[in-house]
């Protein structure tokens, strides 16, 4: 019994006509009849009458057709499962995270999969949640680090809570402690402050200018319009403060000073989005395990708590 007599012989069954089951797989008619007539040999039945024309499954055949439809589903479940380990030795994958995430979380975690994975190629683009999530709705992405909640809230996606993490202030050492020096902040003593701020678009410019705005006055920029490297040298540069994640905070040196904010301070929870309609493929699907397995994750939860 060969792979492409059941095949043909499944073919036959759903058209009940030998010529149009020839077309369907590019085969002629003569040949799919000659492995039709083959396997009835070798099972010692007929799998079809023919009586004058008219098709139809024989018991024998009726008995074979479940059989050979999961025989056919399995080996389909097979290269699918063959083809997607290749992809892992030599696929990419599209992964979009917003810049703070870019600088204080993925460099580890890539650095982690690139180790299990060197053939997958990595492409990252940096942009704030509003325009990850559309470049998700429109396929250009596979995965997205974004903020919740999502700016434009969509049932298309499905997102998974990766971690909660507290913002914090940083200013550049060789200064006075912003507010009145202890060893927090409140958002309230930001208040004439000179604020580094991000670019529109970023989610931290969104966060702290609706948190200044919460306690009733607008925030003073001295920068604004950086990216997350040019704001932290900013600062250092003593131009003014800016409020970052923690995990950003960390990585930023000795020479910026890192300030709690008071409670209830301000924080943020991170997200992996993908499309709903749509399974990612299985390279970034490895990854997303990589990100949900993660020690930096358990670190970063961790720090947010302390």
């Amino acid at each position: 019994m060969h792979f492409q007599q059941l095949v043909y012989f499944v073919t036959v069954a759903e058209m009940l006509h030998f010529t149009h089951a020839a077309e369907r797989v590019h085969v002629s008619q003569p040949s799919l009849s000659q492995q039709i007539r083959a396997l009835e040999k070798e099972l010692g039945a007929d799998l079809f009458t023919r009586a004058r024309g008219n098709i139809a499954l024989t018991d024998a055949g009726e008995a074979l057709l479940p059989l050979a439809r999961r025989i056919l589903a399995d080996a389909d479940t097979a290269r699918h499962e063959v083809q997607e380990l290749a992809q892992l030795r030599r696929g990419r994958v599209r992964l979009g995270a917003t810049p703070s995430l870019c600088t204080g979380l993925l460099p580890d975690v890539l650095r982690t999969f690139h180790d299990l994975h060197p053939g997958i190629q990595l492409l990252i683009e940096e942009s704030g949640s509003h325009d990850l999530v559309r470049e998700l709705a429109r396929g250009a992405l596979d995965l997205a680090l974004v903020v919740l909640p999502l700016p434009t809230p969509s049932p298309a996606l499905t997102t998974v809570e990766l971690l909660h993490e507290d913002l914090v202030v940083v200013s550049a050492a060789s200064l006075p402690r912003p507010g009145r020096g202890g060893r927090s902040v409140r958002i309230a003593d930001l208040e004439g402050e000179p604020l580094v701020m991000f670019r529109h678009g970023y989610d931290l410019r969104e966060l702290t200018v609706a948190a200044c705005r919460a306690e009733g006055f607008e925030p003073s920029f001295t920068v604004e319009g950086g990216e997350m490297d040019a704001v932290l040298g900013f600062v250092r540069a003593g131009l003014g403060l800016t409020v970052v994640p923690r995990m950003v905070a960390a990585r930023a040196g000795r020479d910026l000073r890192v300030t709690p904010l008071a409670r209830p301070g301000l924080s943020r929870t991170i997200a992996l989005a993908h499309r709903s309609d749509v399974a990612p493929p299985r390279a970034a699907r490895e990854l997303q395990n990589v990100l949900l397995a993660s020690r930096v994750l358990q670190t970063a939860s961790a720090s947010s708590r302390e």
